[in-house]
C-alpha cells in the first residue's frame, strides 16, 4: 500500500496544477483516460445493441446517430476552441467569452434540432419513428451543450472534470441502454436512453461551472459575436467537413439502400472509428512541442514530426494486418454471423488507418504554423468527392462502394495535406521508421532468452 505522503503526492499530481510540465502531464492523463474509458463503455453497448436489434434495427439507429454526429459538430462552429484559447487568459476572459459564445451556440443548436426533426425523415427511404427522431434531436441539444461546457474545463486546465463528467455520462448511457435492450428493445428506446444519459451529464457540467451563469447577461458582449465567428470559422468548417467525411457514408447508404445495409456498414465502421482515437494520444503529447519549435527551431520541429509520423505508421500497420486477416472472425465474435456481410467493408476501411494515423500528425503540424485556413478548401473538396463517389458507387457496389469511397476521399485529402506540409518542412519518414524498427529489434534481442534469440538469427 502507498504511504500517506505518496498518496498525498499522487493526489496533488492528479487534481492540482503545480507547474507547466505537471499540468500538461495531468491533463493529458485525464483526457486520455476519460476518452478511452468513455468510448469503451459506449462501444460495448453498441456491439450489444447490434446483436439485440438485428441489422435492420441497428441500421435505423446508426443512420440517425450518424446524422446526429454531423449536426453536433456543426452546432459548435469552432466557438468552443475560441473559448478555450481566450478563456485560458483569465477568469474575466472566460466569463465574457462564455456568455457571448453561448449565445451563438444556442442559435446554432436550435438550427440543428430543427434539421433533425424536420429534414431527417424526408431524406431517406428508411421508416423513422417520430419518437426516435425527437429523441435524437434532444440528444444533439444535450451533447452540444455538454461539449461546450467541457470547453470551460479545458480553459481552466482542469481536464479531470471533463474526464469525470464524460465517464459518468457514458456509464449512465450504458446502464440505461442495457435496461432498454433487455426489457424494451427498440431503436427509439435506445435513443431515449442516450438522451437521458447525456442530460444527466449536462446537468453535472452546469453545476460545476455554475459561477459562469451568474451575471451572464452582463458578461455578454455583442461586439464579440463577430470576432468569435471570424476566429472560429476555419476550425468549425474543418471539424464539420471532417465529421461529414466519417458519417456521410451511412447517411447516403440510407438514401439508396435499406436499414439492414446501413447496419452492416455501421458494424464494419464502428471498430475502425474507435481506433481513430489512438493517434490522438501521440499527437496530444507532440503538439505543444511542435508548436514551440515551429517558431524557434525548424530542424528540431522536423525531427519531432518525423518521430511522430514513424510512430503512428508503425502503430497502424499491425492493426491493419490483424483486421485484414481476421475480419470475418472479428465480425462473428462481436456481432454474430448475421453481420458477416460487414467483413469486406471492414477490411477496406481498415486501410484508412494507414492514412488517418500519420494524417493526424500532419494536420497538427500545419496547425503548429498557424496555417489551418489552408486546410479548409481541401476539406470541402474531400466532402464533395465523397458525395460524388458515393452517388456513383453505392448503387453499383452497395456498402463495399461506400467503403472504397471513404478510403479514396481520405487518401486524397491527407495526400494534399502531406504535400503542403512537405513544402513547409521537407521531412522524410523511411529512414526514421527503419531506425525505430531496428532499435526495437535490438532491444528485443537483448531481452529475449538466448535460445530464442538464436532462432531469430
Amino acid at each position: 500500500m502507498p504511504k500517506a505522503g505518496e498518496d498525498s503526492k499522487l493526489k496533488r499530481f492528479l487534481f492540482h496544477n503545480q507547474s507547466t510540465a505537471q499540468t500538461i502531464a495531468k491533463n493529458t492523463f485525464w483526457l486520455s483516460f476519460g476518452e478511452i474509458f468513455g468510448r469503451l463503455l459506449r462501444v460495448g453497448l453498441i456491439f450489444y445493441a447490434a446483436r439485440v436489434l438485428g441489422a435492420a434495427g441497428y441500421g435505423v439507429f446508426s443512420y440517425m446517430s450518424s446524422l446526429a454526429a454531423i449536426l453536433t459538430v456543426f452546432s459548435d462552429m469552432g466557438v468552443s476552441a475560441i473559448l478555450i484559447r481566450e478563456g485560458a487568459k483569465g477568469e474575466e476572459f472566460r466569463k465574457t467569452y462564455f456568455a457571448t459564445a453561448l449565445f451563438i451556440k444556442l442559435i446554432v443548436i436550435l438550427i440543428s434540432f430543427a434539421t433533425i426533426v424536420l429534414v431527417a425523415p424526408r431524406i431517406t427511404t428508411i421508416p423513422l419513428p417520430s419518437t426516435l427522431v425527437y429523441a435524437i434531436g434532444v440528444l444533439v441539444v444535450f451533447d452540444a451543450l455538454r461539449v461546450f461546457g467541457n470547453a470551460v474545463f479545458r480553459a481552466e486546465e482542469r481536464m479531470q472534470f471533463e474526464a469525470g463528467t464524460n465517464i459518468l455520462t457514458q456509464f449512465i448511457i450504458l446502464i440505461g441502454g442495457l435496461y432498454v435492450l433487455t426489457f424494451v428493445p427498440s431503436p427509439a428506446n435506445l435513443a431515449i436512453a442516450y438522451a437521458i444519459g447525456s442530460a444527466i451529464g449536462l446537468f453535472l457540467v452546469v453545476y460545476l461551472i455554475k459561477k459562469y451563469f451568474r451575471g451572464i447577461f452582463k458578461s455578454f458582449h455583442r461586439d464579440l459575436v463577430k470576432t468569435i465567428l471570424i476566429a472560429g470559422w476555419p476550425i468549425g468548417v474543418s471539424s464539420i467537413f471532417g465529421g461529414v467525411l466519417v458519417n456521410m457514408d451511412s447517411i447516403m447508404i440510407g438514401w439508396f439502400l435499406n436499414a439492414e445495409q446501413v447496419g452492416y456498414y455501421a458494424a464494419a465502421q464502428k471498430p475502425i472509428t474507435f481506433l481513430y482515437l489512438l493517434p490522438a494520444f501521440i499527437v496530444g503529447s507532440l503538439l505543444p512541442v511542435m508548436a514551440r519549435y515551429a517558431r524557434d527551431d525548424k530542424e528540431k520541429f522536423r525531427d519531432i514530426m518525423e518521430r511522430g509520423l514513424s510512430m503512428t505508421i508503425l502503430l497502424a500497420y499491425p492493426l491493419v494486418a490483424g483486421i485484414t486477416l481476421n475480419a470475418q472472425k472479428i465480425i462473428s465474435i462481436v456481432y454474430g454471423t448475421e453481420f458477416i456481410s460487414a467483413a469486406v467493408p471492414m477490411i477496406i476501411l481498415s486501410l484508412t488507418l494507414l492514412i488517418t494515423f500519420p494524417g493526424a500528425v500532419i494536420m497538427n503540424a500545419i496547425f503548429s504554423f498557424n496555417r489551418q485556413k489552408e486546410m479548409v478548401p481541401m476539406w470541402i473538396v474531400g466532402t464533395i468527392l465523397n458525395a460524388l463517389l458515393n452517388l456513383y458507387l453505392i448503387p453499383i457496389m452497395g456498402i463495399v462502394g461506400a467503403a472504397i469511397t471513404s478510403l479514396t476521399s481520405q487518401l486524397v485529402v491527407v495526400g494534399v495535406f502531406w504535400y503542403k506540409m512537405r513544402k513547409i518542412s521537407h521531412f522524410t519518414i523511411l529512414k526514421r521508421t527503419f531506425s525505430i524498427v531496428k532499435a526495437h529489434y535490438q532491444s528485443w534481442s537483448i531481452l529475449a532468452p538466448s535460445s530464442y534469440s538464436k532462432t531469430l538469427h
